[in-house]
């Protein structure tokens, strides 16, 4: 399963300057800004991120590191989760580094920060591994792609995990967007299959932090 999204992953990327219907060539690289929190709660996931990246490239290339004969460019910055410094990076990756597209980030706060950009620019963003809702949905157009799920999509599978008689869910969330949408989520469906449900609200990025406490007779 792993190795088929990788090569649906790479193989979009790869399409992207296939279908373009351009000619080159003994050419400058393909420049590819990657934009990821590495400073902060997320460092996990932003080095999760690149590594596979990476690997999807070398894989997708034949370990050449080139799409017709050109080579391929990272342009690698950390936005430190915050969305100012995130727009502040976009910005410079599209306009000073002519960039060919840009994938990022970690935070779904900052990757919101960024959309407009990209749409400023009219260049893509892939985002990864951002996952609000919005991202997608009614802050979304036409230069934004993501490969990976969606915060309503976790909600569905937490609530359907545990949606039995007696449980009763609460829910310690960061105050970011990820975990206002995923919990407004699970709250609605959990109620709707009749459980009780109770959240709290914590400071942006705690340590260490437990996004969903589960009591009841019927424990998953």
């Amino acid at each position: 399963m792993i190795k088929k999204g990788l090569k649906v992953f790479v193989g979009a990327f790869l399409t992207l300057f296939l279908i373009g219907g351009w000619v080159w060539g003994a050419e400058p690289p393909i420049k590819i800004g990657v934009i990821q929190g590495f400073s902060g709660a997320l460092e996990a996931y932003a080095k999760q991120m690149l590594t596979g990246f990476k690997i999807g490239l070398e894989y997708g290339t034949k370990g050449k590191n080139e799409v017709i004969g050109r080579k391929i460019q990272l342009i690698v910055e950390d936005d430190q989760i915050k969305p100012d410094v995130a727009k502040r990076l976009i910005t410079k990756l599209y306009a000073d580094d002519k960039v060919d597209m840009v994938v990022g980030t970690t935070s779904s706060a900052a990757a919101l920060a960024m959309l407009p950009v990209a749409q400023e620019f009219k260049k893509i963003l892939l985002v990864e591994p951002a996952v609000a809702d919005s991202i997608t949905g009614s802050a979304w157009n036409r230069y934004i792609f993501r490969t990976g799920r969606n915060s309503g999509q976790d909600a569905i599978s937490n609530a359907k995990a545990v949606a039995r008689p007696g449980v009763f869910v609460a829910a310690i969330a960061q105050d970011s967007p990820l975990e206002e949408m995923g919990c407004r989520l699970t709250r609605w469906l959990l109620k709707n299959w009749g459980l009780k449900w109770s959240m709290r609200n914590m400071p942006r990025w705690p340590r260490p932090i437990i996004p969903l406490r589960f009591r009841g007779s019927s424990m998953p």
